[in-house]
This record gives structure tokens, sequence and C-alpha cells, in this order.
């Protein structure tokens, strides 16, 4: 792993950092305190050409590779976490399992619209029992008229009701576990698709989050991705993906705190003296400034190895673990530097600390990952 960025990595993060500071920093605030979903934002960032920062430039995309996605989805969270899970959700387990599994024909007809932002994309693998758990799928996918009948409920699904498409998985063959689990390619206009109310949640506000409800959905056989029984397959690997661009999330939602913190540390003044002079600060600022290094560098050798082709399952995991779990140490931390004005919801750390708080949930919770790294651990 080369320890600097390429030409084209750094031109990317400038690009990336440029959108970020022009157009989200300025909203960033007012998306946390309405809720509002930022459709202008993720279109001006299709227009850049971010959107299909993974897809290949055949179909539309930029064809880049995954340092240069965690760096595009650390610029953004550094202003706001909801746009930044928005457009990593999009681009990681939305798309890429398309570019990976999908046939050519599902590649022609999907990822041009991805890679332009004509379509959002969102991942449903989640149900009310299958959570951690996502081998206990009981949606279910039965074969009719050449096709599938697809049936059940999807929770906690990212971008529900905005997306265009929807990956769904679902069992083919009930009771039999993860080998009975399929993949599927559902447009946002199927009439059997119904999307529930937007969740309200304590964090991530311009995020869409709801139920998916599948009720007699109809799906043609062209569009099941990759075979009978391949679902957990492709579901595992697009979430190992998914663990970088989350990891990357909580690296760019610590450094905006970072960056905030000493910003405050430089100006605010007691005891004669701005409070950056005193030990007690510049230990907190220290500390966080190693974690976000470690993050980062952590996020980014996982990136590598998937680039490269080598297994980054355990290190995607690790780095989702480290990085997550740091951000809320960090956002704990910055807000204590601003002492009681980072309690008040005007200053930017009562946010970065509810945002911070569902990285170590979603995408796998920060228990499953540590399941996940004994277990390749103590693979024989």
């Amino acid at each position: 792993m080369q320890l600097t960025l390429s030409p084209e990595q750094e031109a990317l993060r400038k690009l990336a950092r440029e959108f970020a500071e022009r157009e989200v920093k300025p909203r960033a605030e007012a998306i946390d305190h309405t809720g509002e979903f930022p459709k202008d934002l993720v279109q001006k960032a299709a227009d850049l050409g971010l959107l299909g920062i993974l897809v290949p430039e055949e179909y539309g995309g930029a064809g880049l590779d995954h340092i240069s996605f965690a760096i595009f989805v650390e610029e953004v969270a550094r202003f706001c976490a909801s746009t930044s899970v928005i457009l990593d959700v999009h681009a990681s387990v939305g798309t890429e399992p398309i570019v990976l599994f999908g046939s050519q024909d599902q590649r022609r007809r999907w990822l041009v619209d991805l890679a332009q932002g004509k379509k959002l994309a969102a991942f449903a693998l989640t149900e009310p029992e299958a959570g951690s758990d996502a081998a206990n799928l009981t949606s279910t996918a039965i074969r009719r008229n050449g096709g599938y009948l697809l049936n059940g409920t999807k929770i906690f699904i990212s971008n529900a009701g905005e997306a265009g498409l929807y990956v769904i998985f679902a069992t083919t063959r009930p009771g039999s576990g993860a080998t009975g689990i399929t993949a599927f390619l559902v447009g946002g206009d199927n009439p059997g698709l119904k999307v529930g109310p937007k969740f309200k949640k304590m964090g991530l506000n311009g995020s869409a989050i709801a139920e998916v409800y599948l009720e007699n959905c109809v799906v043609d056989e062209a569009d099941r991705l990759g075979q009978e029984g391949d679902g957990f397959r492709i579901a595992m690997r697009a979430l190992d993906s998914g663990r970088i661009g989350i990891s990357a999330q909580a690296v760019g939602l610590a450094q905006g705190a970072l960056n905030d913190a000493v910003a405050y540390a430089r100006e605010r003044k007691q005891f004669g003296r701005p409070i950056a002079e005193l030990q007690t600060i510049q230990n907190k600022l220290a500390d966080m400034a190693v974690k976000i290094r470690a993050a980062r560098w952590m996020t980014w050798k996982a990136a590598a190895l998937c680039d490269a082709g080598q297994p980054f399952t355990r290190e995607a995991s690790m780095a989702k673990l480290f990085a997550t779990d740091a951000a809320m140490d960090i956002t704990l931390d910055a807000l204590q530097v601003f002492g009681g004005y980072g309690y008040l919801e005007e200053y930017p750390m009562a946010r970065r600390v509810r945002d911070a708080k569902a990285c170590q949930i979603y995408e796998g919770t920060n228990q499953i990952q540590r399941m996940v790294i004994a277990r390749e651990l103590v693979r024989v």
C-alpha cells in the first residue's frame, strides 16, 4: 500500500472537499433541524460524477477505486453526516452489487441511471426479526409465471421512499437459512413495493429511513441478481465494502468535530488566555488527532486490499469498529471542549454526537464486528 495518495486521488479529494465546503456545509444545520432530504445535494454530487464513483466508465461512472470512495464520503461527513450516508449507501451497498454480480443486461439497465443520479439506490436486507442475524430472513420469493412473487417486511432501510432501485433479499427456500437467500433488483415504482413513514431518529435527520413492505411484489426473473441462493454471499460482500464507507463517514464526523474544537479553543478565553493554551485541552485535542489518523489509515488499508482483490473482511470490520468507536469518543470530547455551549443545538457539537451514535449500529453493530474479527482470527 502506498503511503501517499495518487494524483487522481488527490484530484478527487480536492473536488469532494470543494463540493462539501461550498454546497454541503451551508445546509448542514438546516437539514438536521428540518429533517429535509437534500435531493438537490444528491443531484449536485451526481453532476460532479460522485454518485457513480465505483461504477465503471463504460456504464457512465467514474470508475475510481475504494480509497477515492472513502475520501469522498469522509469529506462530505466533515460537515453533514446525513448527506454523507445517503451518498454512501447509494454508491456502495446500493450500486456496487450490480457492478460485481449483475448481468450485462442489468448493468446496462441500471448503472447509467444510478451513476447520473436519475435513480437513487437502497439496500434492503434487515427485517424486524433479522437484524444482526441476517440469515434468518422471513421475506419470501416464490416462483410465479416465469418470475417471482415477493412478500415480507424490511426495516431500517436507508433512502427508503427516495430510491428508484431497491436491492432486496428474500428466501427462495424458506427454512434453509443463508443458503436459501436470493437477491433481487426491484424498481421503486413497482406497485407491490410500499414504503412506510420516515422514522423520527435521534440523529441523521436528513437521511430517509423507513420500513419497506413487499405485498405480492412481482419481479421478473431477469431482475434476479445472481443465481438462487447467491443472495447471502452478495449481501455479505456488499456489507464488507459498505463498512469502508461507514468507517470513512466516522472519520469525517470525527475530523469535523476536531476542526470545530480546535477553532473554538483558539477563540474561547478563560483565566485570561485562550483555552487552547491549557494543557488539559491540548491533551484532548492531541488524543482526538491520533485516533483520527489511525482510523483513517485503517479505513484506507481495508480499501486498498479491496481494490487489490485481496481478502479484506477482517480489515473492513476492524476499521468500522475502531473508526466508529473513535467518532463517538471524539465527538463527546469535542463537545466537552465547548463546555456548556456544546450542549446547545445552535452549535454543531450536539448534532455531531447524535449522528456519531448511528455509526456504531448500522451496517453491522460493533458487537457484530468483534464477532467477525474473532471468526477471521480463529479460522483454520
